[in-house]
This record gives structure tokens, C-alpha cells and sequence, in this order.
């Protein structure tokens, strides 16, 4: 009975919560308690002893519902927009490089030849003409791929006619250079051969009359060079580059010199910033005149060893070495300390030397300097040593600005003076003892890529201390030199050149001292690319037309102009 009481009872259960499930769930909460209530009771009270064991059934029925999901909403809100402006700073060095000009010598003709313009191909013709007579040669030729030989030739020829007798001027050069690469060495050779012819028409020509050949100075020059370097480190990082030069100088009828020179200079590399140089050479001259009333024959000779410890970082380098010298067997010791430190990294730099060389007064040499020379009967080298400091400069992306200022201390420096004993056309070489040069020199240069360069040098000599001579006869107190070069459009080069110097002093007939005038010359020109080929170029030397005289006597050509066309190929 207890048993289908039981039964009974879930039955009823199980049919209210099946025939009330859309009721509320109070209610079928309710019944489901006092079920579970009974059961208990039942489940408990149901033992049957007259049975061995004891059985529990217990029925159930029961349908797992999930929870009704609650979806999270979201409120969302728009960004407030960013209206400032971002400051980008960029940091673009200057790609500019720093340059040392050096003012250039001015020639008897005022006149400056063009520099090539390169026109992206290998050979050039250049053919043109003058008033004064002048006429214009200029070619260029080169051969081989540039990976395993390179060989280029050149040739140039001008001369003119001035207005005074004699005044007449012609220069011939040849060149060739040429290169042989191989896996890590380069041999390399050049040969130069030059002639070049002035007269000696400084004299006063009411007094004098002379044949032309006989005041004729015909210079003629041949140099020989050849040598071998490497162009990669090997393993051992060691750079060398010996080489070797025979110079054979004439003037004809008048002197003979040969020279050789061979220098051999090796570099050992110590990681990237430090490394040992090392440098022998011997400069070996033979000297011998044939126009002197006892001729003369003899040599000259400089042996120079310089050794050197580098250092070299970005922002720091030095070079602190000694060069012991054998001076035609007289032994000195030269400094060779120079050092550069950039304060502000490719901006701003520092630069401070100690050096010291010699330099050989050859006749060679000196006619470079003073073409008007008289042969001389022996030579004697000069010895300088320069203490200097300066700076150097980048402003902006295109402007380069250095200035240096140096003391330099000179042993047997070479003076030119006119030689008044007789007609006052040449110049004697003399030689002061000691002498001191407070020099000061600056450049400036803008440069817009390739298409606008401006460069501007101002060079100041203060020569102090002249014992043997009462004053620096024929120098230069002041020389100002600048260049400029634009390509205003794609076919058209303009270009100008500016040179004035100060005048210096000289010994007039009684020994007297004067001073001479200093000079202006001003240059422009033009050059028209008419296709790849084809070019047309001008130019207007000593505009302002200014006679000046550079050594005295020596009255240089006015205005003149020259033209002509330029073949590329």
C-alpha cells in the first residue's frame, strides 16, 4: 500500500508540473518542494523486512532548459578628431666637401684657358681663334674599357702677338696617361711633353735693338712617370704605391737639368683608426749651362725618410711623424705634426699643423714661377717651416667657408730681381738667408649640386725679417682669385673668372727700390651646346683692360677674345 502510495503521490506531481508548466513558476516551485519532501519520507519509510535484501526504485523525469542569454549592449562613442599639426623636424647633413683653393699664377697672357665640359662622351675637339693672332687647339681622346686598361691623350696648342715688339707668346703640351688594372694592383704611367716659348722684350726698345732668336727663352719639357699600387688591403692591411719620375728640362742653346725622383710610400692599417706610414724618397738633379761665360755642371740632391703615426676617427684625426732630410749632405730634421677635429660633426672644424719642407729651387721650378729668368750658375733649395691653425666650415647646404693663418719661417728663400747692370730685360735669382712670412688665407665657396658654382680665395702675405735684401722683391703682398661657373639653362655654360693682386716691390736702374702697381683681370665667357655633338663657346679675357705688369718691364695683352666650336664624339 505505502509503495503505490508513493507512486500515486509523483504521478500527481508529475502531472501538475506537466499540466501547470505555463503557470507560474512560484507554484511549480512550490510543488516540486513538497515532492522532493514525501519522496524523502517514502524513500526512508519503505523497508521491507519479510524480503532478504532491500530495493530502492526511485522514477524521475527531468529536461534540462538552458538560461535565457543576456545580451551585453554596447554604448558606443566617437573619437574626438586630432586638429594639431605634427612637427616633423628632419635632420639632412650637408653633402658638401671642404676645399682648399689656392690662388693660381697669372701668365704673361691674360688669358685663362676653358676647362672640358663633359658632355658624356669620350673624345673632344676643340678648335678656335683670336684677336692678337691667336690661335686655339684643343683635343682629347680616350681609349680602353676603364675595368681592365684605361688610356687617354691630350693635346693643346695657343699662341699669340702682342702689340710691343717681341711680345709674343706659344705653348705646346702633349700628355698621355694610362692604367692597367689587375685583380688588386694598378700599373700606371704617364708621359708629358712641353714646350713653351716667351722673349725676353722687357728692354727699353730705343736703346736696344735684338734679333728675336737671340732673346728667345724656348723651354722645352719631358716627364716620364710610372709606378704600382694597390687597390685593395689585403690581408695584412698594407697600402704602397711606388713610383718613379725622370724630368728632362731645356732651354735651348742656354742650360740642360735632369732630375730623378723616386718615392716609396707604405702604409700599415691597425683596425680602422689607427696606422703606421712610412715614405722614402730621393730627389737626384744634374744641372748644366751652356751660355755662361765659365759653364758650370752640378748636382742636387734631397734624401728624405718620413715616418708617421695616423689616427683617424669621424670627428678626430692626427698625424704626428718626422721627416729626417739629407740636404745635398747637410742633415735637418723636419716636423710633420697636423691635426683636424670637427666640434660640430660636418659643420664646424678645427685645424692646427706644425710642418716642415723643402723645396727644391731648380731651374725647372723657378721658370714656373718667373718665365723671364737668366741661367743661373748653382741652386740652392729652400727649407720652410710653417706653424698654422685654422677653421673650416659648412653653412647651410651649400656654402664652405675655411681661413688659416700661419707663421712660416724660410732658409734661403728665392728672390727675383731685374738685372740692372746690363739692359734690364731678365730677372737674376737671389737668395735670402732667412726671412719670416705671416700668411693668412681664406676661401668661400657656394656650390648647388653641378649646375652653380661660386668659389672665392683671399690670400695675405706679411714678409717680415729680410736681412740680405731690404725688402721681398717681386712678391706678392695680396692676391684675390674667384670663379664662377652656372648652367643658367640645359644648353647654356656661363662662367667668370676674377684675379687681383697688390703690388710688391723691385730695384730700378741705380738701385733704387720702387713699387709696382698691382693688376685686375676680369674674364667671362659663354658656351652653347647646339645638340650632343656641336658646341659653340666665348671667350672675353681682361675685360677692364688693364695692362698691369706682374714682373716688372713686362707689360701683359689688353682685351681679347676668343672663340670657337668644340666637337664631342
Amino acid at each position: 500500500m505505502k509503495r503505490q502510495a508513493k507512486k500515486y503521490l509523483m504521478f500527481n506531481v508529475q502531472c501538475s508540473i506537466f499540466n501547470r508548466r505555463k503557470g507560474k513558476m512560484l507554484c511549480i516551485t512550490g510543488i516540486l518542494s513538497i515532492a522532493c519532501c514525501l519522496l524523502s519520507v517514502s524513500v526512508s519509510a519503505q523497508k521491507d523486512t519479510t524480503k532478504k535484501g532491500t530495493t530502492i526504485d526511485i522514477t524521475s523525469a527531468y529536461k534540462p532548459v538552458l538560461r535565457n542569454a543576456v545580451k551585453i549592449n554596447f554604448s558606443a562613442s566617437h573619437l574626438n578628431a586630432d586638429t594639431s599639426k605634427p612637427k616633423m623636424n628632419y635632420t639632412v647633413p650637408a653633402q658638401n666637401l671642404f676645399y682648399s683653393y689656392q690662388p693660381i699664377t697669372l701668365k704673361p697672357l691674360a688669358l685663362q684657358q676653358d676647362t672640358n665640359l663633359n658632355l658624356g662622351l669620350r673624345n673632344y675637339l676643340k678648335l678656335g681663334f683670336g684677336n692678337f693672332s691667336t690661335p686655339y687647339v684643343s683635343a682629347g681622346f680616350s681609349f680602353g674599357d676603364g675595368k681592365t686598361s684605361l688610356l687617354n691623350l691630350y693635346a693643346d696648342y695657343i699662341s699669340s702677338k702682342g702689340k710691343i715688339k717681341y711680345q709674343d707668346y706659344s705653348q705646346l703640351n702633349l700628355k698621355g696617361t694610362g692604367s692597367y688594372f689587375m685583380e688588386k694592383n694598378e700599373a700606371y704611367a704617364s708621359v708629358n711633353i712641353s714646350q713653351h716659348d716667351t722673349y725676353l722684350y722687357g728692354y727699353d726698345h730705343t736703346l736696344y735693338n735684338y734679333k728675336k732668336d737671340s732673346i728667345r727663352n724656348q723651354y722645352q719639357d719631358i716627364t716620364l712617370k710610372a709606378g704600382i699600387r694597390n687597390t685593395t688591403v689585403g690581408d695584412f692591411g698594407i697600402k704602397y704605391n711606388p713610383n718613379v719620375q725622370v724630368n728632362i728640362f731645356t732651354n735651348k742653346n742656354r742650360l740642360s737639368e735632369s732630375s730623378l725622383i723616386v718615392s716609396a710610400p707604405i702604409e700599415k692599417q691597425f683596425g680602422e683608426a689607427m696606422s703606421i706610414k712610412v715614405e722614402g724618397k730621393a730627389d737626384i738633379t744634374s744641372y748644366t749651362t751652356k751660355d755662361l761665360t765659365s759653364n758650370v755642371k752640378i748636382s742636387n740632391n734631397v734624401f728624405q725618410v718620413a715616418p708617421a703615426l695616423a689616427f683617424a676617427s669621424p670627428r678626430f684625426s692626427i698625424n704626428a711623424g718626422i721627416t729626417p732630410t739629407w740636404d745635398n749632405g747637410n742633415f735637418v730634421w723636419l716636423p710633420n705634426v697636423y691635426a683636424e677635429a670637427q666640434v660640430k660633426e660636418k659643420v664646424f672644424m678645427i685645424q692646427a699643423g706644425w710642418v716642415g719642407t723643402y723645396t727644391k729651387n731648380t731651374f725647372r721650378n723657378l721658370s714656373a714661377i718667373n718665365p723671364y729668368l737668366k741661367t743661373i750658375a748653382s741652386q740652392t733649395n729652400t727649407k720652410e717651416i710653417e706653424y698654422y691653425g685654422g677653421i673650416k666650415a659648412t653653412m647651410g647646404k651649400h656654402f664652405n667657408f675655411s681661413a688659416k693663418a700661419g707663421f712660416i719661417s724660410y732658409t734661403n728663400f728665392p728672390l727675383f730681381i731685374n738685372d740692372t747692370a746690363t739692359d734690364n730685360k731678365a730677372f737674376k735669382t737671389v737668395f735670402e738667408g732667412k726671412g719670416n712670412n705671416l700668411r693668412i688665407h681664406g676661401d668661400l665657396s657656394y656650390i648647388n649640386q653641378d649646375r652653380f658654382t661660386l668659389t672665392t680665395g683671399l690670400t695675405l702675405n706679411g714678409y717680415t725679417g729680410f736681412n740680405n735684401n731690404g725688402k721681398a722683391w717681386n712678391t706678392i703682398p695680396m692676391e684675390l682669385t674667384s670663379s664662377l661657373r652656372w648652367w643658367a639653362f640645359k644648353q647654356v655654360l656661363l662662367k667668370g673668372d676674377f684675379y687681383m693682386f697688390g703690388g710688391g716691390n723691385y730695384i730700378a736702374k741705380g738701385n733704387s727700390t720702387k713699387s709696382f702697381n698691382g693688376g685686375t683681370d676680369l674674364s667671362a665667357g659663354m658656351e652653347f651646346k647646339v645638340n650632343k655633338m656641336f658646341s659653340a663657346w666665348l671667350d672675353v679675357n681682361n675685360i677692364l683692360n688693364n695692362k698691369y705688369e706682374r714682373w716688372h718691364n713686362y707689360e701683359v695683352y689688353g682685351l681679347n677674345v676668343l672663340g670657337g666650336v668644340r666637337i664631342t664624339f
